[in-house]
């Protein structure tokens, strides 16, 4: 049962409220104080920054905030739909996504489960006390009915955490007396707090992140991100998640606003455990591993990848970037020529190294043919056919994924039968692709993805190293941009060397970091960050800091309203 005045309230939120800053609190602070620019981005300092924003809730979001807020053993599950990938990344695509009134549905399912797994009255795993003792912060007088000032106190605690903002007294007023109407009709105190749980993760307040704005008193003339916003940025960049209690602390104190304040805010956020978490959504997202989702294998062809091998084979290179880039604080482009990684029992024999019980640290040898995440089972798997191995589909995924290049479509009407059904006498991709680079409708696309996808043919559709395909010697020479190689080893090498390896993720991460796709407008910060960037030898924690501490992360730009208008709109129909 759900507190109808809380729904209806949520669910019918005007584009303008939105646009003003939802259910905000806190939006008078007017702290002179500016965040000193970062050491070596002196020319983000005096850029303005990106349009203010309103996006929807990622999925990986959503699961990471409900498991801070109330306990990472709930059962979630996966409410929100698929959002689209806009320049490089399902993030940016969460600022023009909307919701179908099926998605809302799933939604609300799961904000039912969750509210019912917080008030539930069985005992918890080895615990001997039931859930709601460790997150309902008081004991109501009797549990057969309302408790007013317990839960207001729930309510104003637990809220101020799922919208990311102190709740105003009318708000709190307000789903207290949802809570009491709901515990009197229900005869059960529990219940009618789980009716007010449910209807705020319904919320758009929860749900959309929104940016808002306030003058900026050390710029006239410039808006800044209210204290608010700024720490919301902050937690879902660095931790995918909304921010913890000392976080908006900060937030209310002005501490953000000050240099001091902020960069202790960062640092702390940095040296945090829950620092992997946003790491491996980034990663995740920026190497397009969704489409896991829906990659599956022949199994006549490759009997030996089964649907765990592909998700263990996503988790191996996730496992690496974090230990590459976090634990030993490595050279990001390094990552495509370490042969440091970890093994699971189902990718053991797919490697052909001994099997391990879990999952376990393992180098591979020098003579062992793998080196870097190129080498690796989910970048080959991922991108190739379901029986046979594609030097187009993995050219084409590391220009875009990794150097943020576009590889134009195929023109309409392409002939792949050379390729789908080859002469038996093209034995290896490099003699069938050949046909395609003759081709002048299709040279000029396969001249920029085959020569260095080829280079990655020693690998098949599952990954597995091979020498020779149909009998025939595979020859992996090839270049990137000028530079010649011979092997995948070479290739690794050459695009650690390319000058776009690195700015390309700083162009990602920015984009992640302020919640949507850039533009042109963007290339002075980028710029400034790519060169601060290499100048910390490419050290990916050095990198968040200088973003999350530069002027331009907390500054906005003005915009029209028609992107608020779409990232609200959904909710906002569900309701019609």
């Amino acid at each position: 049962m759900r507190s109808r005045s809380l729904c209806a309230r949520s669910l019918y939120v005007s584009v303008v409220g939105l646009a003003a800053g939802f259910g905000l609190a806190g939006c008078t602070d007017t702290s002179s104080h500016h965040v000193a620019k970062s050491p070596g981005v002196a020319a983000v300092a005096s850029y303005s920054g990106t349009p203010a924003r309103v996006r929807r809730m990622t999925q990986s979001e959503y699961t990471n905030t409900i498991s801070y807020v109330f306990g990472s053993d709930l059962t979630i599950g996966e409410p929100f739909a698929p959002l689209p990938r806009t320049d490089g990344l399902l993030a940016s695509g969460a600022s023009s996504a909307g919701m179908t009134a099926g998605e809302f549905q799933q939604l609300q399912r799961s904000a039912s489960a969750i509210a019912s797994q917080v008030v539930d009255k069985g005992n918890l795993g080895d615990r001997t006390s039931p859930r709601r003792d460790f997150l309902v912060p008081c004991k109501p007088q009797a549990v057969e009915g309302p408790d007013d000032a317990c839960a207001a106190k729930f309510i104003r605690q637990t809220g101020r955490l799922l919208f990311r903002h102190a709740l105003p007294d009318a708000m709190v007023t307000e789903l207290t007396n949802n809570a009491h109407k709901g515990a009197a009709d229900l005869k059960d105190f529990y219940a009618g707090l789980a009716t007010v749980i449910e209807g705020m993760l319904l919320d758009p307040g929860v749900l959309l992140i929104t940016d808002t704005t306030e003058a900026d008193p050390a710029r006239p003339g410039h808006l800044r991100l209210t204290s608010y916003a700024l720490a919301s940025r902050l937690s879902f960049f660095l931790w995918d998640a909304a921010p913890d209690d000392e976080l908006l602390k900060a937030a209310e104190s002005g501490a953000l606003y000050t240099k001091k304040g902020r960069t202790a805010a960062v640092d702390r956020m940095l040296a945090s455990p829950r620092l992997e978490a946003g790491v491996r959504a980034f990663f995740d997202d920026m190497f397009g591993f969704e489409e896991f989702a829906v990659t599956a294998k022949d199994p006549k062809t490759y009997p030996m990848i089964t649907g765990q091998t592909l998700l263990d084979s996503r988790e191996q290179t996730l496992r690496t970037v974090v230990d590459h880039l976090i634990t030993r604080h490595g050279d990001y482009r390094d990552l495509f020529l370490t042969r440091n990684t970890f093994i699971s029992p189902t990718l053991a024999p797919v490697y052909g190294v001994p099997s391990t019980t879990g999952w376990s640290a393992y180098e591979f040898p020098a003579d062992a043919h793998r080196a870097g995440i190129l080498s690796q089972i989910s970048f080959l798997a991922l991108h190739s056919h379901p029986a046979r191995s594609s030097a187009t589909k993995r050219g084409k995924a590391l220009r875009e994924l990794l150097l943020c290049q576009k590889v134009p479509p195929p023109p309409p009407n392409v002939d792949f039968s050379a390729v789908e059904n080859p002469d038996p006498t093209l034995r290896t991709a490099r003699e069938r692709l050949t046909r395609h680079s003759v081709n002048p409708v299709c040279a000029g696309c396969h001249k920029i993805t085959d020569p260095i996808g080829l280079a990655l043919e020693t690998f098949d559709g599952a990954g597995r190293y091979r020498e020779t395909e149909k009998g025939a010697k595979l020859d992996t020479s090839g270049s990137l941009d000028g530079k010649t190689f011979a092997s995948s080893e070479g290739l690794g090498q050459a695009l650690h060397d390319h000058p776009q390896l690195g700015s390309c993720l700083v162009r990602r991460l920015y984009s992640f970091g302020t919640g949507g796709p850039l533009s042109n407008s963007d290339t002075p910060a980028v710029e400034a960050l790519s060169a601060a960037f290499a100048k910390s030898g490419y050290r990916v924690p050095d990198l968040l800091r200088m973003i999350a501490l530069s002027d331009a992360f907390a500054e906005v730009v003005e915009m029209p309203p028609a992107p608020v208008k779409t990232a609200a709109a959904g909710l906002e129909q569900v309701a019609k």
